[in-house]
């Protein structure tokens, strides 16, 4: 994973949007603004402040009604100037509550998926290399019913990042663990903030998990 040192190289947050869905009044309307220097963030805030329909408007699921987002350099959205990035070349790796792994498929078949359409020359992320980060090498040939929250989780994770993304969402990663499961799954999360070099936007409710992840906190709503 040498070679992700180099988007770390250019991290920071630049974000100025605003997101509408529905009529003007029972509708969805939310400003939101975020500016880091920062490589590794977190944004906070109550149930129902738009923490998860900021990410998607990130990650191109949602298109801002006006505004800007830049991460890493790179600018993704820009409504004055055009500029609208699909979502497949966003380039994001998106962590969900639940783990969303495929059921049919084995824990290697799943992380193997990552790398669908990713060529060789492009590669940050090699599988075992992942697997070594992440823990998870007695797990590849289990199907994953049997697998317990946390490791869903880090077959999550990992799949993500075999994605090869320049940018790690990450919305709410532990909040449906108990608090053991949540306390096993946490340094791998600091392993991958620290080893993978990437830009992250970490959600969480928990100050706990906010305080081991983040570097730099932004409350909304």
């Amino acid at each position: 994973m040498n070679a992700a040192v180099s988007v770390a190289d250019n991290a920071g947050f630049d974000i100025d949007i605003e997101l509408r869905r529905g009529d003007a009044r029972s509708g969805f309307r939310r400003a939101f603004a975020i500016r880091s220097e920062r490589r590794v963030i977190a944004v906070v805030g109550d149930s129902g402040a738009g923490k998860t329909s900021l990410l998607h408007a990130i990650a191109g699921l949602l298109r801002p009604v006006r505004g800007r987002i830049a991460i890493a350099g790179e600018t993704l959205f820009d409504r004055e100037r055009r500029i609208d990035l699909p979502a497949h070349r966003r380039r994001i790796g998106y962590v969900f509550q639940d783990a969303r792994l495929f059921p049919h498929l084995d824990v290697r078949a799943n992380l193997l998926y990552g790398l669908r359409g990713a060529a060789a020359r492009e590669r940050r992320f090699e599988l075992d290399a992942i697997v070594e980060l992440l823990g998870i090498g007695h797990l590849l040939a289990r199907g994953t019913a049997g697998l317990s929250g946390g490791e869903m989780q880090r077959v999550a994770l990992g799949r993500a990042l075999l994605s090869q993304p320049r940018i790690l969402l990450l919305d709410e990663p532990l909040s449906m663990l108990d608090m053991n499961r949540r306390d096993e799954l946490l340094p791998y999360l600091q392993r991958v903030r620290e080893e993978s070099g990437l830009p992250m936007i970490y959600v969480s409710h928990y100050p706990e998990e906010v305080r081991r992840i983040a570097e730099d906190v932004h409350r909304i709503g």
